[in-house]
């Protein structure tokens, strides 16, 4: 409600107002009665007073010109902006789990996501050097809580990632871990944005123990990004190249990335619904074809080569009944006899012979295997009992050999297999034709 303000003079001269009467009387009014009462210069005087006091009173006590409006908004945000912060300030913080085992459980973290968390913990001002040893001593379970069991209850939490840091931290230089950056390329069927979210890992670790600047980050970041990825339509598509003098941040090239990823899929997703019936129909189409025509085509070819290997057969065979002929007809009977005991052994000796000397060519040897580590690449050890270092390309180079090589083998294996096949097989034709 608002009260209407009055000035002084007006309430003396209100014509409604009742007739001021004083105590002991009844009130006396101008219909009622003819004679009117006249009010003393005391009375008005002290009527004055009481009207501008009321008056100042009711001024200042009005809601609208203490509380205006705009106050009161005011008021209510800072009522529940503190309200939020007390209520943030009283949410309990709990790290993760770290034991340092290996292999590492799943409901625990490694170590450098761990301590991340730790240092945003204790630069929290509202958390004191107590309040930040005890989380730390938490979230640390064993092998890693026997680590700082030296230590007493109220040691800074410097102290605790100092030993924790040396137990468990990365004890390599930052050259090596810079160079480590630099050897990591992308792996096979690794998206982009996947390989960008190894090389910002390996470039943090590499920051962490000085190896890199951190105002270096970005150029580093993207160098190494085109050096290593192996898409180069993308790389091109969002011209990376010309902008290693003005590299963007980690964001906007993981974010660049991604959305060139999803315009790819779509693109895929739609060319496949389009072209994905009338493919199927083309394809259907030609195995139809095929299954109609092509039996005839090998039949045909086949019964050619045969034709023709019988023809050549009958050739050599009439060449050598002509010479044998020609030379009984020469000789004599007991030469005749000789060249036929001779004519014998060289048939039973030749047998053998083709049969004998075939398989000398046709050698079966085992397949190559792998003879190389599938996580190093290194030879004379397996990947299950391997402690070094992913290598992907040498992995990748000597899996390339292992395929060539085999390749080799199955090439050679087959062309043995025809060639003894062939043998046999005119070998056969040429004995029934003698027969």
């Amino acid at each position: 409600m608002s009260a209407v303000v009055l000035p002084a003079s007006s309430v003396s001269e209100a014509p409604d107002k009742p007739p001021i009467t004083t105590s002991g009387q009844e009130p006396i009014s101008g219909k009622t009665s003819p004679v009117m009462a006249q009010p003393s210069n005391e009375g008005n005087q002290e009527m004055h007073q009481t009207a501008a006091h009321v008056a100042d009173s009711s001024v200042l006590t009005s809601p609208i010109i203490l509380n205006p409006p705009e106050v009161q908004r005011l008021v209510v945000e800072h009522v529940v902006r503190s309200g939020e912060g007390v209520a943030q300030a009283h949410i309990p913080m709990r790290l993760r789990l770290f034991s340092g085992r290996k292999p590492r459980p799943a409901n625990e973290t490694d170590y450098d996501t761990w301590r991340s968390s730790v240092d945003l913990v204790l630069k929290d001002p509202a958390i004191s050097d107590i309040h930040g040893s005890r989380k730390i001593l938490d979230s640390l379970l064993p092998p890693a809580a026997d680590v700082i069991k030296q230590l007493s209850a109220d040691a800074a939490p410097s102290a605790y990632l100092q030993l924790l840091d040396s137990a468990f931290g990365t004890v390599k230089d930052g050259d090596e871990l810079f160079a480590k950056f630099m050897n990591t390329l992308q792996d096979a069927g690794e998206k982009p944005s996947a390989y960008l979210y190894r090389l910002q890992a390996a470039l943090n670790i590499a920051i962490k123990r000085g190896g890199v600047l951190a105002s270096e980050a970005d150029r580093h970041l993207l160098k190494q990004f085109c050096r290593g990825c192996w898409d180069d339509g993308l790389i091109a598509d969002l011209r990376l190249a010309q902008k290693r003098d003005d590299p963007p941040t980690f964001a906007q090239l993981l974010l660049m990335l991604r959305t060139e990823e999803d315009k790819h899929t779509a693109k895929t997703i739609r060319m496949k619904q389009h072209l994905g019936s009338s493919k199927q129909r083309a394809l259907m189409n030609t195995q139809r074809i095929w299954v109609c025509d092509e039996p005839k085509q090998s039949t045909d070819c086949n019964v050619l080569s045969l034709a023709t290997e019988a023809k050549e057969l009958k050739k050599q065979i009439a060449t050598l009944q002509s010479q044998l002929a020609k030379l009984a007809t020469k000789s004599e009977a007991p030469k005749k006899l000789a060249s036929q005991t001779v004519d014998r052994k060289d048939k039973k000796s030749t047998k053998p012979s083709v049969e004998s000397t075939m398989p000398m060519h046709y050698k079966q040897t085992d397949k190559p295997r792998p003879w190389y580590c599938f996580q190093c690449g290194e030879d004379g050890h397996i990947a299950s009992s391997c402690d070094s270092e992913p290598n992907p390309a040498l992995v990748a180079e000597k899996r390339k050999l292992l395929r060539e090589k085999q390749s080799q083998w199955e090439s050679q294996n087959n062309m043995a297999k025809a060639a003894l096949n062939q043998s046999q097989f005119l070998l056969r034709d040429s004995q029934g034709l003698k027969h």
